[in-house]
C-alpha cells in the first residue's frame, strides 16, 4: 500500500430556468473573486487589521519531528510519520503562492487526544489556522475538554467510527454530548468515514438537526479507483440536513488518482446540484497531496476546471464555506 492509500485509511449545464443555486446564489450577494496566483505574502499586521480575503485550505495535518516536546500516541514510531516532518512553515510555502492565506488543520494520529503541536501552530499564527481536535469520546463528560479546546480556536472535532459496529458507532453517550454541545457551540462533528457509515451519520442528524457536520474527502467515495453511483447517491442525500457540509478533498487518493482529476469532475456536479456551493469546501488534505502531486493541481480542480459554477460560487467553494464553519 502507498504512503497516500494508508493516510487516507487512516484518517481517509445551463438551464432556461433558474436553478436552487441560481437563487440561492443571488440571495446571496457574493461579490466576485479577485485573487489571483502568486500573491504576495501578507504579514501579521495586515491580517489583523484587513479582512481576509484568500482562499481557505479546509484540511492539512502538520506534525514536527521534535518527537522529545511533542510525543508521540502509545502504537507510533518516528520512522511512520512520512514525510517526517510537515510544519506550518513548510505547508505555507505550498499554500500562499496558490493564494491560500488561511488553513484548517486537523489532528493528526501520531498525537492520539494530545492537540498541543496543533493548538501551538494556531497560536503562534494568529488569524492564520482553525484546527479540528480528536477528543477520547469515551471519557467522562467530553463536552468539558470540547469547551476548553473551543477557546484556543478549536471549531470542529474529528469522529470516525473506529472498531464499532457502523450502525451503532454513534449511539454511545459520550458521542451524543458532543453533538449538543456540538448545536449549542457552533461546533462541527468532522467525519473521516466510508461510504457505508453515511446512514448511521444520517440517523444522528434526525435526532441533531443544528449540530454542524462536515464529511470528509467526498466520504472517501472512489478510493479504491471506482466512484459508484449508489454511494455518490448516499451522500447526496445528505444534504437533506441543512447542517451538513461535504469536503471536496483528497484528489489524489481518489477515482483515477492522477491530475487534473477531471473523473471527479462528475460526482462534484451532483454535490453542487444537492447542496449548492454554500456547503460545499475545498481542501487539500497535505501532505498527502503534495507527496506524489503538487498543491497546485489540488486548487486547479476547483479553481480552473469548474466551468459549471459561477465566480461567486467559486468563493463560497475556496473560501467562505470553509470561513463560515471554522473561522466565524
Amino acid at each position: 500500500m502507498t504512503a497516500s492509500a494508508t493516510a487516507v485509511a487512516d484518517r481517509i449545464v445551463g438551464m432556461t430556468t433558474p436553478t436552487r443555486r441560481d437563487i440561492l446564489r443571488r440571495a446571496a450577494a457574493v461579490g466576485s473573486l479577485f485573487m489571483v496566483r502568486n500573491v504576495p505574502l501578507v504579514t501579521e499586521t495586515q491580517r489583523r487589521k484587513d479582512p481576509p480575503t484568500g482562499y481557505v485550505d479546509a484540511h492539512v495535518h502538520v506534525w514536527t519531528p521534535q518527537t522529545d516536546k511533542y510525543a508521540l500516541a502509545a502504537g507510533f514510531r518516528r520512522d511512520q510519520m512520512v514525510p517526517p516532518s510537515f510544519t506550518p512553515d513548510v505547508l505555507l510555502a505550498h499554500a500562499r503562492p496558490c493564494g491560500v492565506e488561511r488553513v484548517v488543520l486537523v489532528q493528526m494520529n501520531f498525537y492520539g487526544f494530545d492537540n498541543s503541536y496543533m493548538l501551538d501552530t494556531i497560536a503562534e499564527h494568529p488569524g492564520v489556522f482553525a484546527g479540528i481536535a480528536v477528543i477520547d469520546d469515551e471519557q467522562n463528560r467530553p463536552e468539558e475538554t470540547m469547551r476548553k479546546l473551543s477557546q484556543s480556536g478549536v471549531r470542529g472535532f474529528r469522529i470516525y467510527p473506529r472498531n464499532h459496529e457502523l450502525d451503532r458507532w454513534l449511539d454511545a453517550a459520550g458521542m451524543a454530548a458532543m453533538w449538543r454541545l456540538g448545536a449549542d457551540a457552533g461546533l462541527a462533528m468532522c467525519h473521516l468515514v466510508n461510504p457505508d457509515a453515511l446512514p448511521a451519520i444520517d440517523r444522528m442528524c434526525e435526532k441533531c438537526p443544528r449540530t454542524p457536520v462536515v464529511i470528509d474527502h467526498f466520504a472517501r467515495i472512489g478510493v479504491d479507483g471506482t466512484i459508484r453511483d449508489a454511494d455518490v447517491a448516499a451522500l447526496c442525500r445528505l444534504a437533506r440536513h441543512q447542517a451538513v457540509h461535504v469536503k471536496l478533498s483528497a484528489f489524489y487518493a481518489l477515482g483515477r488518482k492522477e491530475p487534473p482529476y477531471l473523473d471527479l469532475l462528475p460526482m462534484i456536479r451532483r454535490l453542487l446540484d444537492a447542496y449548492g456551493p454554500e456547503r460545499l469546501m475545498w481542501a487539500t488534505d497535505c501532505p498527502y497531496q503534495v507527496q506524489e502531486h503538487t498543491y497546485a493541481n489540488s486548487i486547479e480542480l476547483v479553481r480552473d476546471r469548474l466551468d459549471m459554477v459561477s465566480e461567486g460560487d467559486r468563493e463560497w467553494l475556496l473560501r467562505r464555506t470553509a470561513e463560515k464553519v471554522f473561522f466565524s
